[in-house]
């Protein structure tokens, strides 16, 4: 498949098959971050992999999901997400100015999952402070977001925006994902 086509492809993923990702497999998504272009290579952000069968379920727990479809949009129970990647950016390298290094490796990770056929759902609504005791992160560490995933479990699929940018799932569960049409966005 074609970098364009895994582009066209990845849409987010709420709803999960019980199945474990080879540690080898997350650490590749991550060294993809990794490769992702830095201001002034910096390098600021860094990663926690939460792939424990005990953890898992705990950052579960301090996320808050689909904002439009909540709470039927949810992982229910046995659809949740089997790991997560945790995003911080390390404020002893940077302070300020690394929002375009922390899009560019994320979007990294997610479309090398969509190649590896793992579902990602990217999540901002995060319990910080949580997320921090729970997982011991020094205080230096900034959590900007965390990246569920899996095996995908849903179908997901994008159309062309009529009025609307709501996402919303049918009568059959498939999630529609409305994308403004190309000649809207060209200024």
């Amino acid at each position: 498949m074609s970098t364009y086509d895994v582009i066209l492809s990845r849409r987010t993923i709420r709803k999960f098959k019980q199945e474990t990702i080879e540690k080898s497999i997350i650490k590749k998504l991550v060294n993809a971050a990794r490769y992702a272009p830095s201001g002034a290579n910096m390098q600021p952000i860094k990663y926690i992999i939460v792939d424990d069968a005990d953890k898992v379920p705990k950052v579960f727990n301090h996320l808050k999901w689909a904002g439009y479809i909540a709470p039927q949009g949810d992982p229910k129970k046995g659809e949740e997400p089997v790991a997560y990647i945790i995003v911080l950016v390390d404020t002893k390298i940077r302070k300020s100015g690394y929002e375009l290094d922390l899009g560019a490796a994320i979007q990294n990770i997610l479309l090398v999952a969509e190649e590896e056929g793992i579902g990602t759902c990217w999540l901002g609504s995060v319990e910080r402070d949580a997320i921090r005791k729970l997982l011991d992160i020094q205080e230096d560490f900034l959590i900007n977001s965390v990246i569920a995933l899996g095996y995908k479990d849903e179908i997901s699929v994008a159309e062309d925006a009529n009025g609307s940018i709501k996402y919303y799932k049918d009568e059959k569960g498939i999630l529609h994902v409305p994308k403004r049409k190309l000649e809207d966005i060209i200024v």
